[in-house]
């Protein structure tokens, strides 16, 4: 797509050709004392005749408290709300290019080991809600990788529920909308947040270092739009796997420029081949 983005590219769009093209909008934010984080990601995947919808929070009590179903009704256009069992989510896009509102409510897992994620799923059944709103702080910006789409740094507010515990989030987050073959056939990622002057950034491939088992442990990167280097340090985690391609390491990062700037936000590495589940 070309530089300009419009009104009705926030709208659905016509697939393209194959089993693997996608569209999806992701959501994530972090509160303005760094001790609530959270996300979601709708997919719709016509050429399977079905949708992904993924949500995690960390900082809420448990760990990490996660929803993930890939076989959930693909949403009635031309609106975005599922309905599923233990799970009712809608996307709303309030003004465009400006204002979305989700709400959720589910029923996920709470993981004392993140990692498990990559496992079995086994954990508590544990609430999970939001009605949350992003408002954008500046223009959107064309996806700096392949896929066409764009991102958009906001400001985030509303309330979240974790099990019995409801929280006022007032923070940052990132919005991003893409739509086509996401190509995951080659190790692939991208982290995004807000310093605490205001900036709003993504960078796509930057330079992870995962540990042993495959988690994000830091993320280094050489600029963004003109920006300095800096360097992510790893504050929670929240992996998520993709049955059949691989592994996507997902966490809440502190940057640290090298002018002393700092901020948070998320980073997500994909590693592909590894399909099947932990022990």
């Amino acid at each position: 797509m070309g530089a300009e983005i419009t009104p009705a590219d926030e709208r659905r769009h016509q697939p393209g050709p194959g089993r693997e093209w996608e569209e999806s909008w992701y959501l994530d934010f972090v509160s303005a004392d760094g001790g609530l984080a959270g996300f979601v990601r709708l997919t719709l995947r016509p050429g399977e005749g079905t949708a992904w919808f993924w949500a995690g929070v960390v900082g809420g009590g448990p760990n990490l408290v996660a929803v993930r179903d890939h076989e959930v009704p693909t949403p009635k256009a031309p609106g975005l709300e599922v309905r599923a069992s233990g799970l009712w989510t809608e996307l709303v896009c309030e003004t465009a290019l400006d204002h979305w509102s989700v709400g959720l409510e589910a029923f996920g897992v709470a993981l004392d080991d993140p990692l498990e994620a990559w496992g079995q799923e086994r954990g508590d059944p544990w609430a999970l809600g939001l009605d949350v709103e992003w408002e954008a702080v500046a223009p959107p910006t064309p996806w700096p990788a392949g896929v066409a789409g764009y991102w958009q740094g906001c400001a985030v507010s509303g309330d979240v529920l974790v099990g019995a515990e409801r929280f006022t989030l007032d923070g940052a987050g990132t919005r991003v909308h893409l739509w086509g073959d996401p190509g995951r056939t080659v190790p692939s990622g991208w982290a995004s947040g807000r310093l605490d002057d205001g900036t709003a950034f993504v960078v796509c491939d930057p330079s992870p270092e995962l540990d042993e088992q495959g988690r994000l442990r830091a993320v280094a990167f050489d600029g963004w739009g003109g920006e300095v280097a800096g360097m992510a340090g790893i504050h929670a985690q929240a992996p998520v796997l993709l049955h059949g391609a691989g592994r996507l390491a997902r966490a809440v990062c502190r940057y640290t420029v090298a002018d002393g700037r700092s901020g948070a936000g998320w980073a997500e590495w994909f590693s592909p081949g590894a399909t099947s589940a932990l022990p």
